[in-house]
């Protein structure tokens, strides 16, 4: 919990200067958007349409989209700049409904008598107009803040850092304590927001030259401060390696062990993007918005690659994923950690010996009458295609779901079989057995340090001290520290006993 609440500061202020800045654009487009929208109805239905269609994309997805989009024109694809971009598109909606809503209902009366004094069209609509209808514009802007910080806690999949660092790592590694200061932080935040919304809606209905010095004042002061952290964002330049990890206990564990290495070895500062989604992870070491990470051979060589065939030798799969990843874009395999994590089929030990199911193959009399679960990517995966062609398989339904509930899900016997990962420490911890893969389908899954080009070419020696960590880390042992996280040890401090007991020569790569 100190860890946790020592890195409150930073988060919240990472949460607040996203959601803010995203906020403030999104209120400088809408604004007169909506002015112009009101004044010609075909304008007023394409603008609110497209709004629409924008709002109906699912947040995640929407910041999701950035990643490539940003990646094609070739600038930073992942951090602040995709979840910034998405955000400002997702708050745009509201503040543009209120907008239109609120200039498209003031009483025409009220605009007659406007011009019968003799009013210009700008006068028209700057002491008439906006003041009638600035309730209803700042109603959309509240609905928008809260809407907008909410939406902010799902930046971390892209590499941005916001209170959904809590969330997605407490769900990984199942600390309902972080998970819990991540929401109520969250929570706060946007009705602490609300709030301010609230009080410059007062002071506006107040009409008193106090009351508007202090709007004024209010939104003078959040537009600066606003601007300041976004100058002081751009200006900041570091050296520190930047190290990615996926959405999973074991990658966090990695991460740090990678960072850990780097420091020791080299003296050389390190950060972490963790919670990164697979192929955005990938991506940011293309683009050198991250230099390096573990990654796991059968993923580059069935997602990246394309390739389906599971029997070729480790060393001539390994061998070939790097020729591919330099050719691609300068990324290198510097070492294999001496472990694999594959995907496996595991289904509770009780339904196993009561069915007599040892192997996937035996699955297939029993498939139509079982329910089966896997992470986000399984079931799109080239694996699972082959799997169920090989094998020939069809469950009776297949569930996508977080990959640390499957375990919940299958020990409440909401679901039947699980697509578990070989070294996760839950398997042994829920009694469950892995099922073998007695026709060789699932590709090897080793673990593998990839480095990008920058680092290849500019620190010799950071590479040097990642490829000493060939064959440090058995399945034993990984397997032990993701059981160790899941019990209640925090990443860091896992990742820290590994690397402090390390003595002697390390091991030759694995084979």
């Amino acid at each position: 919990m100190h860890e946790q609440l020592a890195a409150l500061p930073r988060l919240l202020v990472a949460h607040l200067e996203l959601s803010l800045s995203a906020l403030l654009v999104g209120v400088l487009l809408s604004l007169p958007l909506g002015v112009l929208a009101s004044r010609s109805r075909p304008l007023e239905r394409l603008v609110m349409s497209l709004a629409a269609a924008l709002q109906t994309v699912p947040s995640l997805a929407l910041l999701a989209l950035m990643v490539p989009l940003l990646g094609a024109l070739g600038v930073e694809n992942i951090g602040f700049l995709p979840a910034f971009l998405a955000l400002v598109l997702y708050s745009i909606f509201p503040i543009l409904r209120n907008t239109v809503v609120g200039l498209s209902t003031i009483d025409p009366a009220l605009i007659e008598a406007a011009r019968a004094v003799g009013m210009n069209t700008r006068e028209q609509l700057l002491r008439v107009e906006l003041p009638l209808a600035l309730p209803v514009i700042v109603a959309g802007i509240r609905t928008a803040t809260v809407w907008t910080v909410g939406a902010a806690t799902l930046a971390t999949p892209v590499g941005a850092d916001s209170l959904g660092n809590y969330i997605f790592g407490g769900l990984q590694t199942r600390d309902l304590n972080s998970v819990l200061i991540g929401c109520v932080s969250s929570a706060v935040l946007a009705l602490s927001l609300d709030g301010f919304g609230k009080l410059l809606l007062d002071a506006a209905r107040r009409r008193t030259r106090r009351a508007r010095a202090v709007g004024l004042g209010l939104c003078a002061a959040l537009i600066l401060c606003t601007g300041a952290v976004l100058a002081l964002k751009a200006g900041r330049r570091s050296d520190a390696i930047t190290i990615g990890a996926k959405t999973f206990t074991e990658q966090y564990i990695l991460s740090e062990v990678l960072a850990l290495q780097i420091r020791r070895t080299t003296g050389v500062a390190t950060n972490t993007h963790a919670s990164l989604g697979s192929s955005i992870a990938f991506d940011a070491l293309c683009t050198g918005a991250i230099d390096a990470y573990v990654d796991y051979s059968g993923t580059i060589w069935t997602t990246a690659m394309k390739r389906h065939a599971a029997d070729v030798p480790r060393t001539v799969m390994l061998a070939e994923i790097d020729r591919y990843l330099n050719s691609k874009c300068g990324v290198r395999l510097v070492s294999t950690l001496g472990f694999e994590n594959g995907y496996a089929l595991a289904m509770p030990r009780r339904e196993s010996e009561k069915f007599g199911i040892r192997q996937m193959s035996d699955l297939a009399r029993l498939a139509s009458n079982l329910v089966i679960a896997g992470d986000y990517e399984f079931f799109a995966r080239p694996e699972w295609q082959t799997i169920t062609t090989r094998y020939h398989l069809g469950f009776k339904a297949e569930r996508a779901m977080d990959s640390s509930l499957m375990y919940d899900a299958v020990a409440a016997g909401s679901v039947d079989v699980i697509a578990a990962f070989s070294t996760d420490g839950r398997i042994a911890a829920s009694d469950l057995v892995v099922l073998t893969d007695d026709e060789r389908v699932i590709p090897p899954y080793d673990a593998i340090v990839l480095v990008g080009r920058q680092l290849v070419e500019t620190r010799p020696e950071v590479v040097r001290a990642l490829r000493a960590l060939n064959g440090r880390i058995d399945t034993a042992a990984m397997r032990q520290m993701n059981r160790a996280v899941i019990e209640g040890r925090s990443p860091t401090e896992v990742a820290h006993t590994l690397v402090s007991d390390w003595t002697g020569p390390a091991e030759p790569p694995r084979q």
